[in-house]
This record gives C-alpha cells, sequence and structure tokens, in this order.
C-alpha cells in the first residue's frame, strides 16, 4: 500500500482550487517536467516515435474516474509510471483530502495477464488495451469495490485495514467474466464455462444457477453482434431487490460456421467462428428470470416470431416487472415491452417504427417516486426525451428542436429534472444540460466551456464527474455540483509549459472549422489544418483524413490526443489535413443519416467530393495532389473513392477496409442495406469490386492479419481482383494484429508507412 497525506487547503465552495490529483501527477510529472525543462522548441520536433512513446504526449491521465453511490470518495485507475498501459486502482477521499492507492495490479498479477480467448474478444469489441485492473464497480454500501483481475475476482473493502482489505473470491483455471455485484451488496455474479453463478463475498461460497450451458447453449451472455453492433456487453441483470436475475439465452446452432485465420508471424490458427454474415442466421434467443429464493426458472414469452432481437432488457424500480426491448430483424420496429415475472406474459408499452432504421440507445429510466419512465426518440427527426406512465401514455414531451440528445445521465426526483448531453448549441460540442420532469421549462444548459463534455453522476445526482476536451485544450477532469459549479480539479491537465505536449502545440497547426452544402442542401461540417510554416501565394498538397460511416462524427471541438497528434505532424510536413462529416455520418439527426440507406459509398464519396471541390477554390490548394486516408469504414471509403473518382483523388492509404458487404454481419449491415435477398442490386453496388477497373492512383491497402471485426478476407479478397485486373496497389500486413492494429511498436510501424507513403507519392 501506498499512502500520501495531502492537506485540504480549500473548502468544498472556494474559489481557490487546487488540484486534488496533483499529488498523484507528481510520479509521472516529475519526469515530465525535467523533460520538458531541458528541451527547447527548436530542438524538439514531432514525430511518430514520439506520439506512441512513453511518457505520453496527453501529460497527466486518469480513467475510469467513478464516484461512490455516497458521493464521498472518487476511485479512478491510473498506470504506473514505468508502464502506462497497466493499470492499478486509486482512490480519493472528498473528507479527508487523503489521495491513495487501493490496489496495486502487480501485487496481486505479476507478470503478462494470460486471457480467455473470450475475453481477448470481449477487450477487442471494447476497444480496451490496458493491462492490469481494466475496470471495478462500486457496491451501493459504498464500502466494496469489485474487480476482476487475471480472470478471477477481488473484493476491496474500505472498513478494513489495507493489508487485509483486498479478498480474493475466485481461484479457477477457468476465466471468470462479466461480474457484478447484487444491488444488496452481499453478492458477486460472475459468468463462467457458458453459466451464471454467484459467490456469497461474506462466506465466499460459491452457487452456480444455470446449469445448460454447454456447446451453442450459452446462459447470461451476450451474442457476437450484441457485442459489436448494439453496445450490449452483457446477458443478465440483477433486481432492485437482489431477489432476481433476468437473463438471456441464447443458441448458436442455426449461426453459420466461418473459418477465421489469425496469421502470426511464426505460426496461425483456425478457428471456427459463429459468425451471421448478412442474410444467414441469427442466435435464437430467450428470455428468463431466475428467482433466488425459491431457485426457479420463469421464461418470458416475447411472442411466435424468432428471428428477432432484444437488445436491451432492464428492471422496473419496485422489481414487479422486467422490460425488454424488441426489435425485428429488419430494425425498422422497435417495441418497449413489460413482461409479469409470475407467469411470463408481455405487454407492449409502446412501438416506435421508421421507414429506414431505427437507432438504439440506452436512454430508458424508470422513476422510483412516480409510476413512469423517461424515454428517447428520433420521431420528430431528431432524438428527445419523452416521459410516459408505466401504461406507455405519454404524459409530456419534454425537449424539442433541430439539435441532438446523445444520452441521458439520470433523473434527480427530488429535484425533478432530467440530466442528458446534447448539441444544442452547435453539432461540433456536447454540453451538460438538465430539464424539469414537470414539462414547464427549456433544456438549461449547465457545462460551461465550449467544447465535448462527457460526464459521471454519483447515485445521488448530486454530484458529477466532468471529461472535458477542446481542440486547445486535452483531457480535463474535475468534480462539479449538479448546477456545474467546480468542486475542485481531479486533474486540470494545462497545456503549459510542464505539459509534455506544450512545445510541440506552440509550432503546431490549429484546426479551422466550416461549412459547405451537400446536394440536398444539408449543411456539412469540416475540419482543416493548414500547413505550418504556411505561406498563402504557396500551393500545398491535401490529405482527407475520412470516416465517413455511420453512427461516428469525426469534425468536432475536442481533443483527439493520438489523432490530433498525427494532423499536426503531417501539417508540419507541408499537408493540408482536411476532414469532413458526410451525410450518413452521427449526430445532426435522422434527415442527415439517411441518404445512405439501401446503398452503401454513393452519397459518402459524392460529399467527399463537394468537399474536394471546395478545397480547390481555396488559392493555397493544389488539385492535383488529393490523397485520401481512412481505417475501417473510413479504408472502405478511400478505396471507393479512389475506384469511383480516379481523376480526384490520386494517392489512397485504406487501412482494415470492408471491401464486401456480404462478409460482414447481420446487425450493421441490414441496418443500412437491409436483407441480401430484398436488395441485391444495393449490395452489388455497395461494394468495392464493380468499380476497381476505374484505379489510377496509388493506393496502399493496410490490414491486420488477426482481424476479427473486418475479417482480412476483404483484403486478399480484394488483393486477388486486382492481381486479375492488372491494377498496381501496395499493401502492408500485420501478423497477429486485430482490427485496431494496436501496440506500441505496430502503431508506430503503420503511422510510419502511412506517412512515408504520401511523402514519396503526394508531394
Amino acid at each position: 500500500m501506498m499512502l500520501v497525506r495531502k492537506k485540504l487547503v480549500m473548502a468544498m465552495k472556494s474559489n481557490n482550487l487546487i488540484p486534488l490529483f496533483s499529488v498523484i501527477s507528481l510520479m509521472a510529472g516529475t519526469f515530465l517536467t525535467m523533460h520538458t525543462a531541458q528541451a527547447t522548441s527548436k530542438d524538439l520536433e514531432l514525430t511518430v516515435e514520439r506520439i506512441y512513446a512513453d511518457p505520453s504526449l496527453d501529460g497527466p491521465e486518469v480513467s475510469s474516474v467513478k464516484l461512490s453511490p455516497d458521493g464521498k470518495r472518487v476511485t479512478f485507475l491510473k498506470g504506473k509510471v514505468e508502464e502506462q498501459e497497466r493499470l492499478d486502482l486509486w482512490e480519493y477521499n472528498l473528507a479527508d483530502g487523503e489521495s491513495r492507492l487501493l490496489v496495486d495490479s502487480n501485487d496481486l498479477s505479476p507478470g503478462e495477464e494470460q486471457l480467455s480467448d473470450e475475453e481477448k474478444a470481449r477487450r477487442e469489441r471494447m476497444r480496451l488495451f490496458a493491462k492490469g485492473i481494466i475496470d471495478y464497480y462500486w457496491g451501493d454500501d459504498s464500502q466494496t469495490l469489485l474487480f476482476p483481475l487475471a480472470g478471477d475476482i477481488f473484493v476491496y473493502d474500505l472498513n478494513k485495514a489495507p493489508k487485509k482489505a483486498t479478498k480474493q473470491l475466485t481461484d479457477t483455471e477457468a476465466y471468470e467474466t462479466d461480474i457484478k455485484l447484487s444491488p444488496d451488496g452481499r453478492f458477486v455474479s460472475f459468468i463462467r464455462d457458458q453459466d451464471i453463478f454467484k459467490v456469497e463475498i461474506a462466506t465466499g461460497k460459491e452457487t452456480q444457477l444455470t446449469f445448460d450451458g454447454e456447446g451453442t447453449i450459452k446462459n447470461g451472455m451476450a451474442e457476437f453482434v450484441a457485442q459489436e453492433e448494439m453496445g450490449r456487453l452483457t446477458g443478465y441483470w440483477w433486481s432492485p431487490d437482489s431477489k432476481k436475475i433476468a437473463y438471456l439465452q441464447i443458441d448458436e446452432s442455426p449461426v453459420n460456421i466461418e473459418k477465421r485465420y489469425e496469421i502470426n508471424a511464426e505460426d496461425f490458427t483456425v478457428f471456427e467462428q459463429r459468425y451471421p454474415s448478412t442474410g444467414t442466421d441469427n442466435v435464437l434467443i430467450k428470455l428468463a428470470v431466475l428467482n433466488l429464493e425459491t431457485s426457479k426458472t420463469q421464461w418470458i414469452d416475447t411472442g411466435k416470431e424468432t428471428d428477432i432481437y432484444l437488445p436491451r432488457v432492464n428492471w422496473l424500480s419496485d422489481s414487479s416487472q422486467v422490460s425488454y426491448q424488441w426489435q425485428t430483424r429488419d430494425q425498422q420496429t422497435l417495441e418497449l415491452r413489460f413482461a409479469d415475472i409470475s407467469n411470463g406474459q408481455s405487454k407492449t408499452i409502446l412501438t416506435e417504427t421508421s421507414d429506414t432504421w431505427i437507432n438504439l440507445t440506452k436512454d430508458l429510466m424508470f422513476l422510483k417516486d412516480q409510476a413512469a419512465f423517461v424515454w428517447t426518440s428520433e420521431r420528430s427527426g431528431f432524438r428527445h426525451l419523452y416521459l410516459y406512465d408505466l401504461k406507455g401514455n405519454l404524459i409530456h414531451q419534454l425537449t424539442d428542436g433541430d439539435w441532438v440528445i446523445d444520452k441521458i445521465y439520470g433523473v434527480d426526483e427530488e429535484q425533478g429534472v432530467v440530466y442528458f448531453d446534447a448539441n444544442k448549441e452547435s453539432p461540433l460540442q456536447q454540453d451538460l444540460y438538465s430539464v424539469a420532469l414537470s414539462g414547464d421549462s427549456s433544456a438549461k444548459k449547465i457545462t460551461e466551456k465550449s467544447g465535448v463534455h462527457e460526464v459521471s453522476f454519483a447515485k445521488n445526482m448530486k454530484i458529477f464527474v466532468d471529461y472535458f476536451s477542446s481542440v486547445s485544450q486535452p483531457k480535463q477532469v474535475s468534480l462539479r455540483n449538479a448546477d456545474g459549479s467546480l468542486i475542485t480539479w481531479l486533474e486540470e491537465n494545462k497545456l503549459d509549459k510542464n505539459h509534455p505536449y506544450y512545445h510541440y502545440y506552440q509550432k503546431a497547426s490549429k484546426p479551422e472549422f466550416g461549412t459547405i452544402k451537400a446536394e440536398d442542401g444539408q449543411e456539412m461540417y469540416y475540419r482543416l489544418y493548414k500547413p505550418v510554416p504556411f505561406d498563402s501565394s504557396k500551393k500545398y498538397p491535401v490529405i482527407v483524413d475520412v470516416y465517413g460511416g455511420p453512427h461516428a462524427q469525426r469534425v468536432r471541438n475536442q481533443w483527439g490526443a493520438r489523432n490530433t497528434y498525427w494532423h499536426h505532424l503531417m501539417a508540419s510536413k507541408g499537408y493540408i489535413i482536411f476532414s469532413l462529416d458526410n451525410r450518413g455520418s452521427w449526430n445532426r439527426g435522422k434527415k442527415f443519416e439517411d441518404p445512405i440507406y439501401k446503398e452503401l459509398g454513393d452519397v459518402e464519396v459524392k460529399d467527399q467530393v463537394a468537399g474536394v471541390e471546395f478545397l480547390k477554390s481555396l488559392p493555397y490548394v493544389d488539385g492535383d495532389k488529393i490523397g485520401m486516408f481512412g481505417w475501417s469504414y473510413g479504408g472502405y471509403m478511400t478505396i471507393m473513392s479512389m475506384f469511383k473518382q480516379p481523376d480526384i483523388f490520386k494517392v489512397g492509404v485504406s487501412v482494415a477496409p470492408v471491401t464486401d458487404w456480404y462478409l460482414y454481419d447481420t446487425h450493421y449491415t441490414e441496418r443500412y442495406l437491409g436483407h441480401p435477398d430484398s436488395n441485391k442490386d444495393g449490395y452489388e453496388a455497395s461494394n468495392v469490386f464493380p468499380y476497381l477497373e476505374g484505379l489510377k492512383g496509388d493506393l496502399m491497402i493496410i490490414h491486420g492479419m488477426a482481424d476479427d471485426n473486418v475479417l482480412f478476407t476483404n483484403s486478399t479478397k480484394l488483393f486477388k481482383a486486382l492481381q486479375d485486373a492488372n491494377k498496381p496497389f501496395d499493401m502492408m500486413n500485420y501478423p497477429g494484429s486485430k482490427h485496431s492494429i494496436w501496440g506500441q511498436k505496430v502503431r508506430t510501424h503503420v503511422f510510419n508507412t502511412i506517412g512515408n507513403y504520401f511523402d514519396e507519392n503526394l508531394k
């Protein structure tokens, strides 16, 4: 244990605030200060090697900041000085001003962690690449912390002496995943070998709760498309009274077995994976409620139709009913249903429909003091808040206007307000708002700084953690009262002379934002970095950094960490860096998204061309030197742009591209293209192969050879097709790497390869 005492030198409401985490930041900050003090702006040149080296250019960072349910403690994960990606558990006690290391991950599990295949896949889908303690959970008693490590489960008791506070609950060869605390704090639940278990914390007694999980039957686990496309990583839920568990049982037997190759440097592995590619069968899914007092299971009647999705499950506040969201295969109908747990009968409370698709959210909040719930809907064209009674009758529409709510954070019933974030002032920013449940007031903005705010409330809804960044400010973390007033900085992370990026930033290009019109008149936002130094009499080459796909927004007033650094680097090498959020992208309303329905790679490419036409109107742009770079959907966009518009885009670097939508999964692909049987022409038009004869410029394709999201087959099919068409291209493949191609050495190589390719072919 490491205990550091720091005097609390200010009152909670004082304006003379000192960062509470500064004592912790000193551990990494001492080196950073020495490093920057010894260097000057003349001898510091930004490189890809520096972007991916330690110490991080982001400055002091804390992650997974959480408030105890009683709001008296702040906990967080922080990397070791010598190994930033290995995380330990820390806490700050607001009452006495103590910051201390609670759990050193090396004490419990020294050495390299051996992950199960299931856990590796889960972390890849979460884009989680840290080691050590990667997550933790507060008990409702505000005295218990639960965390997984090396496949086992540990509990930390804040009431006990530090040396006796950590208790290991499991010690098995099998990997325990998806651990949860019961709401009453007595039990820990988890998944092992496709079944649900619980352990009593006080006694260590373990009880198996389901027994038929084997082969293709999995209890309490999320199916592949739920994890990858629905944002649901779990398959079971405790009732608020801790007496019941609702869970999903999936049967993967209808799902095709696909062979997936993970090619490493010296060997390869063949995985037989149940993968539901578009147009093929999904899992069979059932919902059940297990009564922990009687050990009886009540199956819920979800209807005769079995080709469905169950993307969300929630308990009502009094534990009397379980709610679930029922979605049709075509994703054009979503029903909120309540199930009677005594007999399994369901009733539909409300229905959402769309001529295109319905976007899923987690925005369902049941009230405790009122028989009502808060819901969000895009029925007006923009996502807004609605208050319903438990019979499905609309009480009030709480917000409206041509702006988008991103998520609900919670409801303070005592104050009668809902907290949510939205882009009401500009699509470039995101702020915290509140609105009255009574429906008699407009949304009130709480956060002040212009940029992007993401927050996390304490359970009592009285205080929140605010994660903030902008294009001129790396991520800051602060603790605030519900009205937005500052309690203290958790990590102020000032971009001053002691910050590791300070000297680089002084010389860096600063982004410019603007809008251009799409062919249907809708405004599209762009971000542009000019070269540094900049001479308006010269003409410069352009790199279009694109994503372009749904559920993503690239152009925001937000610090993009390594993306920002790479943009700064390429601008320093004489490039204009341009990004445009085309139609189909996120956070602009349904009308802005819908044009991509039934054909991908069409309006998105047209909009990127419109962006280039705007660039060509600028006197300092060399219109004959336009390149494009993208990853995943952005890789697909790069290839489609190079094939469809060869006279515009001269150089392209495509990383992990989809090339054949028949290879991608059901839930994502059918959401936008429909079922292949009903839209064959749309699928053919959305694939890259019909257009490859158009390739004229220099194209590099990069792919991880163990990618389990966008399969490496997408690239190998394109390699063969380009070879058959006698089209020259370049490739760089990474053995053992998955979709993110993550790791310090490999990422350094990837971005050096990308930069060098543009230097050789675009300048």
